[in-house]
């Protein structure tokens, strides 16, 4: 089973995998097709990953974004990286946000950066807060096991269609 820091991630969640990277959907996304990309070994800032492990996240990142801007047709992507607690990292393990957006998805344009800010992988984890302007916490609710199952099961086919293979991809078993 993959680790996300210190959360093991279920297959069914796990839509596209090569050897050193993986990409799960979001229990808590704050826009729709919110999703994490994740190496597979736990380090918590991107210097500490190798060459190839950080080659490989960011061609990671590229196939999964494409798949959602052909799925989502947003008109554009937060791509974010909080790399370490001062930047607001909340789980020390490497992790890409990608967030399709939309116009008018957000009051303010950068309210996407306060929920970032405000972002755990679980609700009631004990995140520092700092002095900002951040939504309140119960305007998101998590999703069910079955709802993420669904949603990486989506994007695992959607990445098949578009790529020709899923480049060694979980089939969620």
């Amino acid at each position: 089973m993959m680790r996300f820091g210190k959360f093991q991630i279920a297959p069914s969640n796990i839509f596209y995998r090569t050897p050193l990277s993986f990409a799960i959907v979001n229990l808590r996304p704050i826009v729709p097709g919110h999703v994490l990309i994740i190496p597979n070994r736990i380090v918590p800032r991107l210097s500490q990953l190798t060459s190839d492990e950080y080659t490989d996240l960011w061609s990671t990142v590229r196939t999964v974004q494409n798949t959602l801007e052909d799925y989502y047709k947003p008109g554009g992507f937060n791509v974010a990286i909080q790399d370490g607690v001062v930047a607001g990292q909340s789980v020390p393990h490497v992790h890409v946000h990608i967030l399709p957006r939309v116009d008018g998805d957000f009051e303010r344009n950068d309210d996407v950066y306060d929920e970032l800010e405000s972002w755990t992988p679980r609700k009631g984890e004990g995140k520092v807060k700092r002095e900002l302007k951040v939504l309140d916490d119960e305007d998101r609710k998590d999703r069910t096991e079955e709802e993420m199952k669904e949603e990486a099961a989506l994007y695992r086919d959607l990445i098949m269609k578009c790529n020709g293979n899923n480049e060694g991809g979980s089939d969620g078993a």
